[in-house]
């Protein structure tokens, strides 16, 4: 697990590897790959801070499977590991 903590409404994704074939079972080599926009989420922040001085339930919790936008975030390498930290608001879609 990632030693890292973000702050508010931010969120710290576990990026899942791209397709490495097409639909039609062809290969494709890691130059032609597209940039992954899919992960796990591995910690969330406390949530976003409202103007009334509470905090909003972030929406996604660990383990969820999230999709983001494709230049969202911002990539950081914590004890060797690659992670996404980004905004609950760079998120697409939740996999259920």
């Amino acid at each position: 697990m990632a030693k890292i903590k973000p702050l508010d409404d931010r969120i710290v994704i576990q990026v899942l590897e791209g397709e490495e074939k097409t639909a039609g079972g062809i290969f494709l080599p890691q130059s032609a790959k597209e940039k992954p926009q899919r992960g796990k989420v591995v910690t969330t922040g406390p949530g976003k801070l409202l103007d009334n001085g509470k905090r909003a339930k972030p929406s996604v919790r660990k383990g969820d499977v999230v999709y983001f936008a494709r230049f969202a975030g911002t990539e950081v390498k914590v004890s060797g590991k690659e992670y996404m930290i980004m905004r609950e608001s760079d998120l697409l879609a939740v996999e259920k």
